[in-house]
């Protein structure tokens, strides 16, 4: 036989490398193709797996690959690292990508449906513009500061700047206080645009079915919500809760050996808007509880009672992604813990 079993794709912006091999391993073509080219060769090709990276342009093209009846497989590029072998070029990277792909135990990621990767634009556009807005506010922070105007950080407080700059409207050089109505306009600008972006991500988490079940849960509003969606694959890819929290590095970082369980701080390893989003959730629930009190025998109140907040906050994350795994996996709405063992 020597028909191609799996095809390795290394995915470029307009020169793309392809690796044909057969069941046995054996390579059966290198070919270099132009992006135009791409679809026409895999059109005329047995159908079979077609593995790739899952980069950028990665998820579109699974797509128009996989409406020409080819099994799509996008693996993470640092599992594909492992099995480059010496030199680094399109050549190797696209058998490593084979050698990958064939691996039994090899994790892959879900491609992703054009509505998923729209709503994800939406969230990185917002996020995009919280960071220019903060970015904006802590420039004229600093300086005003070296203009005697000194304001506490935080976009709530970009009032504050405006309203000491007119204060000291008559002391002020004419130059700085331009510049400064120039900073004001901008973070204005951006905080009606967040605002509209924030309207159409809590419209867009109400019409779902599985943003509405999730905003169930104390900790998590439309915006999570909608990052869950839009950034993680089918909660079925995971076995139980735990796989979902150590997917976003929710989990501690094992040094263990010899039998002997060595675990450390939490591993960063995973999809971080979520996982940041999660913690601030849960950072919220945490400081609501100190303030009101957590309910009497409650896992929280124990844990604050000897853990310091963020640690507990932490930790009340990782229930949380186990908790928002099995709510979409049973289709069920969250169950209060105090409730459920009443």
């Amino acid at each position: 036989m020597n028909e191609a079993t799996i095809i390795g794709i290394d995915l470029a912006k307009r020169v793309f490398q392809l690796h044909g091999a057969g069941a046995d391993g054996r390579v059966l073509y290198r070919k270099t193709l132009s992006r135009s080219q791409v679809l026409r060769f895999l059109a005329g090709q047995p159908r079979c797996v077609v593995a790739m990276e899952a980069c950028a342009t990665a998820h579109s093209w699974g797509r128009l690959i996989a409406e020409l009846g080819y099994e799509v497989r996008l693996i993470p590029p640092i599992y594909v690292k492992p099995f480059v072998k010496r030199q680094k070029n399109d050549a190797a990277d696209a058998e490593a990508i084979v050698e990958a792909a064939s691996r039994p135990t090899m994790r892959f990621v879900a491609v992703k449906t054009e509505e998923q990767q729209a709503r994800a634009m939406i969230f990185r556009t917002r996020d995009l513009l919280v960071r220019q807005r903060t970015q904006l506010i802590n420039a004229l922070r600093g300086h005003l500061a070296e203009h005697d105007i000194v304001v506490a950080h935080g976009a709530t407080n970009a009032k504050r700047l405006a309203a000491a700059m007119e204060q000291r409207v008559g002391s002020l050089q004419p130059l700085v206080r331009d510049l400064g109505h120039l900073y004001l306009d901008q973070i204005s600008m951006l905080e009606d645009r967040i605002e509209a972006l924030g309207k159409v991500l809590r419209r867009e988490a109400r019409l779902g079915a599985y943003t509405a079940r999730l905003q169930t849960m104390p900790g998590i509003g439309p915006i999570t919500a909608m990052a869950i969606e839009a950034f993680a694959p089918p909660m079925e890819t995971f076995r139980r809760g735990r796989d979902f929290a150590a997917w976003l590095g929710l989990v501690p970082i094992q040094n263990s050996s010899g039998g002997k369980q060595r675990l450390g701080r939490s591993s960063k390893m995973g999809q971080r808007d979520i996982r940041r989003l999660l913690i601030v959730g849960a950072m919220s629930v945490v400081r609501w509880a100190s303030r009101k009190g957590a309910e009497a025998g409650s896992w929280l109140e124990r844990m604050l009672a000897r853990k310091p907040r963020i640690l507990v906050a932490i930790a009340l994350a990782n229930r949380m992604a186990r908790a928002a795994w099995a709510m979409l996996t049973r289709q069920e709405e969250y169950k209060h813990p105090v409730a459920a063992m009443a």
